[in-house]
């Protein structure tokens, strides 16, 4: 004849807490949080920045894109050059399809730049613009990034 002992029965809280930690993974794992896509600028050993414009007189902007990249690379680069207006319907002031920069074995830096007239209107304008990039490695490119938007700048 075998016995057997009653097993006592956990109160609910603590059904609930247990089930919970379980399936958050607090328990026999880790946590996966949820991140943001890549928002940074860098993409396989190359950093592009879109720095914010500035003023090159005579209602003209200036629109620099500092590019850091280490090791063989070659990076390509797209650039929209925007008027920010106050109705939300931003004037695009051009573009630059690409710019294709060559990077031997060493580390290596470059700006590039375009300068854009500026519709002068009352007072001052604020302009910004959007990069893009893509890296080739070897033989194969990368997909192209997200636009990443610069501080906006006021132009006298």
């Amino acid at each position: 004849m075998s016995t057997t002992t009653p097993t006592k029965s956990r109160p609910l809280g603590t059904r609930f807490a247990l089930i919970s930690a379980v399936s958050l993974g607090l328990i026999g794992g880790p946590v996966a949080l949820a991140v943001p896509a890549d928002a940074s600028t860098s993409l396989r050993g190359c950093t592009v920045n879109p720095l914010k414009p500035t003023d090159a007189g005579k209602n003209v902007a200036e629109f620099k894109i500092k590019i850091d990249c280490n090791g063989k690379k070659v990076v390509e680069v797209r650039q929209k050059r925007f008027e920010k207006d106050r109705n939300g319907r931003d004037d695009k002031l051009g573009n630059t399809t690409e710019w294709r920069k060559y990077f031997d074995k060493h580390d290596g830096k470059v700006t590039v730049s375009k300068k854009a007239d500026v519709d002068k209107d009352k007072g001052k304008d604020r302009v910004y613009q959007e990069v893009s990039f893509r890296v080739k490695n070897g033989n194969n490119w990368s997909d192209w990034t997200k636009w990443e938007r610069s501080d906006v700048a006021r132009i006298s």
